[in-house]
């Protein structure tokens, strides 16, 4: 007598097999879709702190700050370097060039502080103190991950407030 698989058992076999393939590559599908909204909060979040602690930074070792409002979109700061001739005053400003949050310094090209991949959505600066001995700002801004598909993973926004005096008043 001859053993063989009958077709009850073959077709078992295939739905098992087929049911562990679809768990393995839907946990593998998952898991890819996690690291990639990680990595895109990741980036979203670095970018606002880096972008945040750069403005705090110029800001506080600024002598003075020129906003066209009590809020604006721009801030134009002026700034003084000790040299060993004397003391050389600056200007740098902080605004939107585009999507992307940009620096200038006298004399020199923008720079875009926020990389290709976000986009600045919202950028304030609004006066808090002004009448006294130490002016002070609020800095809102609002950063948001390109995502031109609108697919889930790559969805990501970070909006950050932040208060900061002037040191050299």
């Amino acid at each position: 007598m001859k053993k063989a698989f009958t077709l009850i058992e073959i077709l078992t076999y295939v739905a098992v097999l087929a049911l562990i393939i679809l768990t393995v590559s839907s946990f593998f599908l998952w898991t890819t879709r996690s690291n990639t909204k990680a990595k895109v909060m990741r980036e979203t979040l670095d970018n606002s702190r880096r972008a945040m602690e750069m403005m705090n930074y110029e800001i506080r070792e600024a002598r003075s700050i020129y906003t066209p409002t009590t809020t604006s979109t721009q801030i134009s700061l002026e700034t003084s370097k000790n040299l060993p001739t004397g003391e050389l005053t600056t200007y740098l400003d902080f605004f939107l060039c585009g999507a992307q949050l940009c620096l200038k310094r006298e004399g020199q090209n923008p720079i875009a502080i926020t990389l290709d991949s976000v986009e600045v959505k919202k950028l304030e600066f609004t006066q808090i103190a002004t009448t006294s001995t130490s002016p002070s700002l609020q800095i809102n801004l609002q950063i948001d991950y390109k995502n031109p598909n609108q697919r889930p993973e790559y969805q990501a926004s970070v909006n950050t407030t932040s208060t900061v005096s002037l040191r050299f008043y």
